[in-house]
């Protein structure tokens, strides 16, 4: 494994458990919080006010 796949595993695992605690932080989905830090990046504090507001918002049923 050269350098460059370490840091993908590496980053990949600490993306993971950044929205693992973010989702039991905040109450959000799991695959809500991976959805914000692909869109945010890793920034905790920007993640945190994102998660609140939407679960702020009024559920929508599933299409």
């Amino acid at each position: 494994m050269d350098d460059d796949e370490r840091d993908h595993a590496r980053k990949v695992g600490e993306e993971t458990s950044l929205a693992s605690s973010l989702a039991a932080e905040t109450g959000i989905t799991l695959e809500q919080a991976r959805e914000l830090i692909a869109l945010i990046g890793t920034n905790r504090n920007s993640l945190v006010r994102e998660a609140r507001l939407l679960m702020k918002r009024p559920r929508q049923p599933p299409r």
